[in-house]
């Protein structure tokens, strides 16, 4: 079973998914190992033989959606874009809650197993948390897959995961357990995970800031990402701040959002 063989398959299958080709080019080998896991299970002779085997049994897509999973996540991955989260976007809307009396909310969309809502917190705990003292806040943190949400719970990560985040901030966050290292109770507090997909459901609003940077705008289909990310602005607060992934963006002639720091692919509600 060849690589081209499961991407003619892909090309096939994604857009009965309402999934995009474009968005999995680069990452295909993930779910082509999944997939060809599976035809091995069901002794089919190739992905020919699987894609008549989904015609004829519906109930396989659900599978097969759960194959085209993306789980690529490092703390501090993209650290322009959590620098200036830090040094601008946190900073400003910590001071327009504590105006108004409000807690700071934010939302980890696709939060696989804890990194991105993890680095949040420790951008708060360790250097604006002094700033704004009294200051509630609230990190919800969601996603459809809940192995990896039982790994966000347990949040024990490798070295690898760590890399991108300053030695400082290494030290002071997490405690050696043998070959991995495990993020401190006290830089847990305030993060909470929830089992959903964004598809069908979402936490409750409203949000200051939504961070959801490889899922929809990457991976879905034009008409779903519409869905989606009409949805996220009705749960988001006036002025907040929605982060999409370096090559996301909003589909054209989308209402309620401008464009603000447009190389880092951040956009505001209106």
């Amino acid at each position: 079973m060849s690589t081209p063989s499961c991407t003619i398959f892909l090309q096939w299958a994604l857009p009965r998914l309402r999934l995009r080709w474009p968005g999995f080019r680069k990452v295909r080998r993930q779910p082509c190992k999944l997939i060809k896991r599976r035809i091995r299970e069901l002794r089919l002779e190739g992905f020919g033989a699987y894609r008549q085997y989904l015609e004829e049994r519906p109930e396989e897509w659900e599978l097969l959606d759960r194959f085209c999973r993306i789980t690529i996540s490092r703390f501090y991955r993209g650290q322009g874009v959590f620098n200036t989260i830090k040094d601008i976007i946190l900073p400003e809307l910590a001071q327009a809650a504590t105006a108004s009396g409000t807690p700071l909310r934010c939302w980890s969309a696709g939060c696989a197993s804890g990194e991105e809502p993890y680095s949040l917190a420790l951008i708060w705990q360790l250097e604006l948390k002094a700033r704004f003292s009294g200051m509630d806040t609230e990190i919800i943190a969601t996603d459809i897959d809940g192995h990896l949400l039982g790994r966000a719970d347990e949040a024990v990560y490798p070295g690898a995961s760590l890399k991108d985040l300053p030695p400082a901030w290494r030290k002071d966050a997490f405690e050696p357990t043998g070959e991995l290292f495990r993020l401190r109770p006290e830089f847990r507090k305030g993060v909470r995970f929830l089992q959903q997909d964004i598809r069908r459901e979402m936490p409750p609003g409203p949000f200051h800031l939504v961070l959801c940077r490889n899922l929809a705008a990457m991976y879905f289909e034009e008409s779903l990402q519409r869905e989606v990310f009409e949805r996220i602005r009705g749960r988001m607060a006036e002025g907040g701040y929605l982060v999409l992934g370096k090559h996301g963006r909003l589909p054209e002639g989308m209402a309620g959002w401008e464009s603000w720091q447009e190389h880092l692919r951040i956009s505001r509600a209106v």
